[in-house]
C-alpha cells in the first residue's frame, strides 16, 4: 500500500503518516489497532524486535516506543475519566 492509501484508511494526511512511518511522530500509537487491521498483524507483531538484524539498540527503541504508548494511553484514560465525571455532573444538574 502507498502512504497515501494507508493515510486515507487512518483518516490523516499522507504527510502525517509519513512522519509516523519515519519515526518523527509518535502519534501512530493512537492508530495502532487500525494499522494492525490494515496490515493483518497483531500489535505484538508490529512492535516485535528482530534481534538477529537490529541488535540491542532496537530493544531500547522498542522499550521507548512501548513507554510512549503506555504514556499516551494513560493520558487518554485520564481524559476519558474526566469526560465521564463531567457527564455525570451534567446529568445531576439536569435532574435538579
Amino acid at each position: 500500500m502507498s502512504q497515501e492509501e494507508v493515510a486515507d484508511c487512518l483518516h490523516i494526511s499522507q504527510s502525517a503518516y509519513a512522519r509516523m512511518e519515519s519515526g518523527e511522530s509518535s502519534s501512530w500509537s493512537n492508530h495502532i489497532l487500525t494499522i494492525c487491521k490494515i496490515f493483518g498483524i497483531t500489535p505484538e507483531d508490529l512492535l516485535k524486535v528482530d534481534l538477529n538484524n537490529k541488535g540491542i539498540s532496537s530493544i531500547n527503541n522498542a522499550d521507548q516506543l512501548s513507554d510512549q504508548i503506555i504514556e499516551q494511553y494513560e493520558e487518554r484514560i485520564k481524559e476519558l475519566k474526566k469526560m465521564i465525571k463531567d457527564l455525570k455532573e451534567d446529568k445531576k444538574s439536569l435532574k435538579s
